[in-house]
């Protein structure tokens, strides 16, 4: 694991996607990752951009390490959060998207759709996120281009 182990992760979602992020919190949880938890905290439906934007705003602000959102598809919680400057949310669906994500974009923050994977899928994407680095060279060239100026 590569991450700034002192800050801590921080997790949101809709209520699609609650279970999931129970789920991962306690896989992080027991490797020692302390959990901020911006909700929800059931799975009563709610709408996932209150939970979006201070997941993206802690991971923008650097007081959370990195960000975990899920939602049914995963597509809202990951258009939600790159509206912020610096966030590099990418839905991932495969432990192989997770790698590539971290790997080749630098992403900080990942978004799961909770309807298209299992749960040991979704731990399987969570590992690959936490295992894989930025190898930076040509794609920090990339990445460094993202954001609007």
């Amino acid at each position: 694991m590569i991450f700034d182990t002192s800050k801590p992760v921080a997790f949101g979602g809709d209520h699609a996607g609650f279970r999931y992020k129970e789920l991962l919190k306690d896989f992080l949880l027991q490797r020692g990752l302390s959990i901020r938890d911006f909700g929800p905290d059931s799975d009563s439906s709610v709408d996932y951009p209150d939970f979006a934007h201070p997941v993206a705003a802690a991971v923008e602000q650097g007081t959370a390490v990195f960000g975990v959102l899920i939602c049914g598809s995963g597509n809202g919680v990951a258009i939600t959060a790159n509206k912020h400057q610096g966030v590099r949310a990418a839905l991932c669906w495969t432990s192989e998207i997770a790698a590539l994500a971290r790997q080749h974009n630098d992403a900080n923050i990942l978004c799961i759709p909770a309807r298209f994977v299992t749960e040991e899928q979704a731990v399987d994407i969570l590992r690959s996120f936490l295992e894989a680095q930025f190898e930076g060279g040509r794609h920090a060239n990339r990445v460094h281009k993202i954001a609007c100026q």
